[in-house]
């Protein structure tokens, strides 16, 4: 494609994009600081971000449980949605750095106090996590002592008068 002719033609209804002269992709004509975006044309990693689809995230946000569903719609519950966007992304980013367990009892503390904040459900997940003991797992304490040895194996025993 570098060096190669893309061509774009504007009529009054449909903008045209032709590359080689076979046509590439049609959007319809926008008003001036209007935009048309195909979601096919978007990675699938980005498209419920670019596409501002708050149902899509709102049902991402669901799967992980029905307290986290209902914290990411209050979330979204204001005039402004997208500007929210952003915080149920950091609420999904807990769910997997801490498990959707935990996040969804946090949401489900929150919502009964009515406190719609994802700062928050971070602190109380994260000092759950520091107060919960580390798993203990045998078989690594197992095989961290399957060397160790008893001090009077290595005492070197002689023979006096020889």
């Amino acid at each position: 494609m570098i060096g190669e002719r893309v061509t774009v033609r504007v009529d009054s209804r449909l903008v045209k994009v032709l590359f080689r002269g076979q046509v590439v992709r049609i959007h319809p004509k926008q008003a001036p600081g209007g935009r048309s975006t195909d979601e096919t044309d978007l990675p699938s990693e980005v498209t419920v971000y670019a596409m501002r689809d708050l149902d899509k995230l709102q049902r991402m946000a669901a799967r992980h449980g029905d307290a986290i569903g209902t914290y990411a719609t209050a979330l979204l519950d204001i005039p402004l949605p997208w500007t929210k966007m952003r915080q149920v992304y950091r609420l999904l980013g807990l769910v997997k750095k801490y498990g959707p367990e935990p996040v969804n009892q946090a949401c489900v503390r929150a919502l009964e106090c009515e406190a719609v904040d994802v700062g928050l459900i971070a602190r109380i997940v994260a000092r759950a996590a520091e107060t919960d003991p580390p798993p203990t797992d045998r078989t690594v304490v197992a095989a961290a002592n399957r060397f160790a040895r008893d001090p009077d194996e290595f005492a070197v025993v002689r023979e006096v008068g020889r």
